[in-house]
């Protein structure tokens, strides 16, 4: 990272109270529960609800989207994909790697791989095109492994709040 510039953590740095963390469990039931039912379940008004979470969002805290199943939508092939990449250039391939649109999920790690993806292609075609012509040909990748799914076993949202 450039001198002087801020080291995200993935952390706001910000209290998240008590509420708020009740909103969210309540969200994370059930994305769609309006702010009326959860208020009226906590015990406050719909407008401290609806306030609360606009900031939870704002913070960056709190992102509330409709999650679906790739393979019943038509893709067929998923993968997570390793990657080693030369050290100067690990943030810019992180960031190059989370513009395609294949890719779902991206993290720097440390191990065997500095950067862990996971893909949804439409098929193994779709994925050996992706390897082979936009993952592979960025500056800075050296070498990837890729892990193709068989079955998704389980895929959770709801780990709470602690």
């Amino acid at each position: 990272m450039t001198a002087g510039r801020p080291r995200p953590s993935g952390r706001s740095g910000e209290e998240v109270s008590d509420l708020d963390k009740r909103i969210i469990e309540h969200l994370q039931q059930d994305g769609r529960r309006p702010f009326t039912q959860i208020a009226a379940d906590l015990g406050v008004s719909e407008a401290a609800v609806r306030a609360r979470t606009n900031r939870l969002v704002e913070r960056g805290i709190l992102q509330v989207v409709g999650v679906t199943d790739p393979l019943k939508l038509g893709f067929q092939q998923m993968a997570m994909i390793g990657i080693r990449c030369e050290a100067n250039r690990l943030m810019d391939v992180a960031e190059q790697v989370g513009e395609f649109p294949e890719v779902s999920y991206v993290v720097i790690t440390a191990g065997a791989y500095d950067i862990l993806i996971e893909t949804v292609c439409e098929d193994n075609e779709g994925l050996l095109r992706f390897l082979a012509e936009r993952l592979r040909t960025i500056e800075g990748v050296r070498e990837t492994e890729t892990f193709v799914y068989l079955r998704m076993m389980k895929q959770s949202y709801q780990w709470g709040t602690r």
